[in-house]
């Protein structure tokens, strides 16, 4: 089965100014990370705004995905929704449409116990085919349960199809922990990018990365570096990387990637989708500003 490597990006849902899934930006989205060298496409998670999006919507952004991208690099579609029914819906429809694997973030809202999670992702996972991939996926600080080891190992031993976990906690004791689950081949991705030199270095496979949408050099130059054990130029990435993804960061990630894909021609509008705000122009200005004062296209070699 697929699996995930490298900088993973979890691209942002463009949308028009009448509140609509903006296909043709999508498009171009798809090629922009695509042509920047990056090595898979996650539509329809955190950052492309999921759980504001109706299962309509999500489906359009996964089959444009998949569509475009034709192949050129693997396509993981985030299935994880507000209920079971929706989540599997999601997940048979992404299989349907040639994606090559799913991710699945926790429940949200409700807190729940180890076993409840385990029949959550054993009824997920059981339905779609055994050798279609599967990606458990948690982010405690924003869907209130977490996954520990234990979960995971259970979920993994009933469940050949779900081959690995993306971790968007800074817990580098646990991520370090998933990577022995079932006998040291599950696949670990760190979601917070700040931590993906030094989480390859220690046998991780790779991130999930929303900033990697905006610079994508740096991305690229970073994993080819630790992909050839030179972790020397890799800390060197790695520090660029952070220093310019703290300005990203710092007030509204997803509108402020929209923001700059706008500046560039990427997508048409900078609209999130309400309750999320828009940045103000104040803000968008500071923003654009202080990235180009950065010299953010600019790789250090």
């Amino acid at each position: 089965m697929k699996k995930l490597y490298g900088t993973v990006v979890p691209i942002i849902t463009p949308l028009t100014e009448e509140d609509k899934i903006d296909v043709e930006s999508l498009e171009r989205l798809v090629d922009h990370v695509i042509d920047g060298g990056l090595q898979c496409l996650y539509p329809c998670g955190t950052t492309g705004e999921m759980m504001y999006l109706t299962v309509e919507e999500r489906k359009l952004v996964a089959e444009t995905t998949v569509r475009h991208t034709a192949g050129r690099i693997p396509v993981f579609v985030h299935v994880g929704a507000w209920n079971l029914k929706d989540t599997i819906e999601l997940a048979m429809h992404a299989e349907e449409i040639g994606a090559d694997g799913i991710g699945v973030v926790t429940p949200a809202f409700y807190k729940l116990t180890d076993r409840e999670l385990v029949d959550f992702y054993v009824a997920v996972a059981d339905s779609v085919s055994k050798d279609f991939p599967v990606y458990l996926y948690a982010i405690p600080q924003n869907a209130v349960n977490d996954i520990n080891v234990s979960v995971c190992e259970t979920v993994a031993a009933q469940c050949p199809n779900v081959i690995g976990i993306k971790y968007s906690y800074p817990d580098f004791t646990k991520l370090q922990q998933f990577m022995l689950v079932r006998d040291q081949t599950f696949s670990v991705l760190v979601g917070p990018d700040h931590l993906f030199e030094a989480f390859c270095a220690a046998g991780g496979d790779g991130t999930v990365s929303g900033n990697a949408m905006i610079i994508r050099e740096h991305y690229a130059r970073l994993w080819d570096a630790i992909s050839k054990k030179d972790y020397d130029l890799a800390v060197k990435y790695q520090r660029r990387t952070n220093t310019l993804n703290a300005v990203l960061c710092e007030i509204n990630n997803i509108a402020a990637y929209k923001v700059v894909l706008k500046d560039e021609g990427i997508i048409r509008t900078a609209k999130t989708r309400q309750p999320m705000e828009n940045l103000t122009p104040a803000q968008e200005e500071a923003l654009l500003s202080e990235m180009k004062r950065l010299d953010y296209k600019k790789v250090l070699i």
